[in-house]
């Protein structure tokens, strides 16, 4: 598959795949690869933004959702944003994207605890096998700002 060739890609299951940047070339072919939704968490001003992706996207049919979190300032109101989305997804193939897959790793595993009964564990491994939040304070306070408003006992460990 041509998606899987885009920046830090990940298949989290047979219906989530998250990644960086993503090119026109490869969005182009999500229809033809089964994905039914995009969720583009990249701000348009970005450079690492492609040109179009809304047209790019509904002109194949599928659903396009449009988060742009910043990088500087992730907040808990975009989570809930993210969390609705993901959902409401149902069983809808979904590719979830931003510049690096930081943003998007960050909060694809917050919403795992919160949904999917991830582990802190399992949520800190697959955010580690990407990025290091630590070396973004923004990101560690939002991490632990998150976890501590979840309604579940999700204290660091380790």
């Amino acid at each position: 598959m041509a998606t899987e060739g885009a920046v830090n890609y990940r298949e989290i299951s047979r219906r989530v795949a998250t990644s960086g940047s993503v090119s026109e070339d490869r969005l182009r072919r999500l229809g033809a690869e089964g994905f039914d939704a995009v969720v583009n968490m990249l701000p348009d001003s970005s450079e690492a933004a492609a040109t179009d992706e809304r047209a790019i996207v509904e002109g194949q049919g599928l659903e396009y959702h449009y988060l742009p979190v910043d990088f500087a300032n992730p907040t808990p109101t975009d989570f809930r944003r993210f969390r609705l989305v993901m959902k409401n997804a149902g069983e809808k193939k979904i590719l979830i994207h931003c510049a690096a897959n930081y943003r998007v790793s960050a909060f694809y595993a917050l919403y795992a605890m919160q949904d999917l009964d991830w582990s802190w564990e399992d949520a800190r491994a697959h955010i580690a096998s990407i990025w290091n939040p630590a070396d973004y304070p923004a990101w560690q306070r939002f991490i632990d700002q998150v976890r501590s408003q979840s309604g579940r006992n999700l204290r660091r460990s380790g």
